[in-house]
């Protein structure tokens, strides 16, 4: 038997929070999977079973905050005797851009309270499913953007990453964690990138007009080649003022005094 487990905050004033993604991919797999039968209330939490991959399993969702969520999981590994390494969480990482997904065994909390409460009644042996919702680029602003809602414009990699999660949540369930990232980033393609894809050679330089390809410093390129102009200008074939010549030129082209 496993135990997936989703992290969030339980009721609905934080039900879209960027926190709760870990509740968002619990519900995706029963939503998927015809094999789970409905919520119940058990260990203070919402738990659900099924199976997938012929493997039983066991859904769980604290409904205790996401600072305590380890009491509840570690309850129900204590009552199904189970390890650490039965145990596979599904949970926001601010390090990871928004749709991107990284699965790793063991490690550090990265300052996630969830993850640090499970650490500590658990232990830390257990596969982490990374979700991730993109940092918002300043430590200050960290509390805000976990607490706050997804934005509408989210919703262009959150419905596909939350339905290719549900689809092959059974490859972590046999193992294949690679084989389940490389489905997340197909079925999401380019709507997990940041919108801007330009690359850096192609990018118009700070105070440089398009299509002119002069560098950074395009005034000092100018400078360059119009001394290269004057060199070539002062070493070139001075021609007589006098003789056959000039006077041939001067019938030409007129002389000037």
């Amino acid at each position: 038997m496993l135990v997936l487990a989703g992290l969030g905050n339980p009721g609905p004033k934080y039900a879209a929070n960027r926190h709760n993604i870990g509740f968002m991919a619990a519900d995706a797999i029963v939503r998927r999977h015809s094999s789970f039968g409905p919520w119940q209330k058990k260990f203070n939490a919402e738990i659900c079973e099924g199976r997938l991959e012929g493997e039983k399993v066991l859904l769980i969702k604290p409904q205790t905050f996401m600072n305590v969520s380890g009491q509840a999981i570690g309850e129900a590994l204590r009552f199904y005797k189970l390890g650490p390494e039965d145990l596979i969480v599904f949970y926001d990482e601010l390090d990871l851009a928004p749709g991107k997904v990284r699965i790793k065994t063991g490690g550090g909390s990265g300052g996630h309270n969830g993850i640090k409460s499970i650490d500590a009644h658990c232990g830390k042996d257990y596969r982490r499913v990374r979700l991730g919702i993109g940092h918002p680029g300043a430590k200050e602003r960290v509390h805000g953007h976990v607490l706050g809602d997804f934005a509408k414009a989210d919703q262009a990699w959150l419905d596909p990453l939350l339905d290719a999660v549900g689809e092959h949540a059974g490859l972590i369930v046999k193992g294949d964690d690679s084989g389940f990232m490389n489905k997340i980033a197909l079925a999401l393609g380019d709507t997990a990138m940041p919108a801007a894809r330009k690359k850096p050679s192609q990018a118009t330089p700070a105070g440089q007009k398009p299509g002119n390809n002069s560098g950074k410093n395009p005034g000092k390129n100018l400078g360059k080649k119009q001394s290269h102009i004057r060199q070539a200008r002062d070493t070139a074939p001075k021609m007589p003022a006098s003789g056959p010549m000039a006077d041939m030129l001067n019938k030409l082209f007129g002389k000037k005094d």
